[in-house]
């Protein structure tokens, strides 16, 4: 695309990337609306916000770990920011993260994720579960070692989604409280009514794929079920840090709030657009989490939910050009909260016409083969 300094841009979906986008764009001076019928909702409401690609790194995913790691040495700074412009706390937490197991299966596979990371060029520290338990005291015997990853962060979705609102809406951005029917150069279908624009960007999460056809089978949801949990006064606290880790096989984590709440997840299924909450991912959320925090056991239960997780094939997202006029920043799977920053300054690049990093094009829809847009 050619150079826009002052476009008229529609964001189509209002989660951490839709809010993230129309932000950044609105504060460099072009004119935003966001269309969504319950901005701040969705998958970004249920969210861990976990800023942690170290932690999740794995064979096979090296651009992402770059990615990921690119962006969240961006956060801080774009925290310090998002708080400025909003007046409200971003919700960042620095205390970093812990990766654990419990049998030797889990272990192992904590020795590959160390092997690799450090192959990477990536260190982390091996723990005993001694020194664990040192470091956070609520985790019980069961825990036999660990990783300690002191540079991933962790965002409480909430405060951060409140704050980009309020930062949208002081920036100029305009509300449009309608769901999205399809978008195509220069115009977004609403339910009956059409909106034009320079530039449409979808933003909308596992329903991405619906809106354009070049995203049409690409994008898939991927159901992750969540508790929210607070520590009652007999209670011990929650951990300071976030834990993580393979409990039996199965992927589970913990995410302290500043109120004395913890989030608790997530389970994965690929079932569609199914957001009811089982009573088996439940059972065993709580079952895998008193292997790691047997206090658990008597902590309050707030709220249980489900969100859908926009994933590819390969995990990455989906950033860049489908025709002219239209733009992608969707299908970030676990990582929307972390790739924020990354994606909003690659969504702006590109409304400046800049040509994309290596980082960026490996992103790019072009990558299934299709035409890439460059004009």
């Amino acid at each position: 695309m050619s150079e826009l300094r002052t476009a008229h841009v529609v964001v189509v979906g209002g989660g951490v990337i839709g809010l993230s986008v129309a932000w950044r764009a609105a504060a460099a001076g072009h004119r935003v609306q966001l269309v969504d019928p319950e901005p701040a909702s969705g998958a970004s409401f249920v969210a861990g916000g976990m800023l942690a690609p170290i932690a999740e790194a794995w064979p096979g995913e090296e651009e992402l770990l770059e990615l990921g790691s690119t962006s969240l040495e961006r956060w801080p700074g774009f925290a310090d920011e998002l708080s400025r412009a909003s007046g409200l706390p971003s919700g960042l937490r620095r205390e970093g993260t812990l990766v654990v197991g419990v049998d030797s299966a889990d272990r192992a596979e904590l020795d590959e994720l160390a092997g690799y990371l450090s192959r990477q060029g990536r260190s982390v520290t091996r723990l005993s579960g001694r020194e664990v338990r040192r470091l956070e005291p609520s985790l019980g015997p069961a825990v036999r070692g660990g990783l300690e990853v002191p540079g991933d962060l962790a965002v409480d979705n909430r405060s951060a989604l409140a704050a980009l609102r309020a930062a949208a809406t002081a920036a100029g951005v305009e509300f449009v409280a309608a769901p999205a029917r399809a978008v195509r150069a220069g115009v977004v279908e609403l339910e009956d009514s059409t909106v034009d624009c320079d530039v449409a960007v979808i933003a909308a999460g596992a329903r991405s794929g619906e809106l354009h056809p070049s995203l049409r089978g690409r994008i898939r949801p991927v159901k992750g079920e969540i508790l929210r949990l607070r520590a009652r006064a007999t209670a011990l606290p929650p951990p300071s840090r976030t834990v993580r880790g393979p409990v039996h096989g199965r992927p589970v984590y913990l995410v302290p709030r500043d109120d004395g709440g913890l989030v608790l997840g997530a389970t994965q299924y690929e079932v569609g657009f199914d957001t009811e909450v089982t009573l088996g991912g439940v059972r065993d959320l709580i079952a895998d989490a008193e292997q790691v925090m047997p206090g658990i056991a008597e902590y309050q239960l707030v709220e249980a939910r489900a969100g859908l997780r926009p994933s590819t094939d390969d995990n990455l997202p989906v950033l860049g050009w489908l025709e002219p006029g239209v733009l992608a920043a969707t299908a970030h799977h676990r990582g929307g909260f972390l790739l924020a920053p990354v994606t909003a300054d690659a969504v702006l690049a590109l409304l400046r016409g800049d040509e994309p990093d290596a980082l960026i094009k490996a992103t790019d829809p072009n990558r299934w083969g299709g035409q890439q847009c460059t004009s």
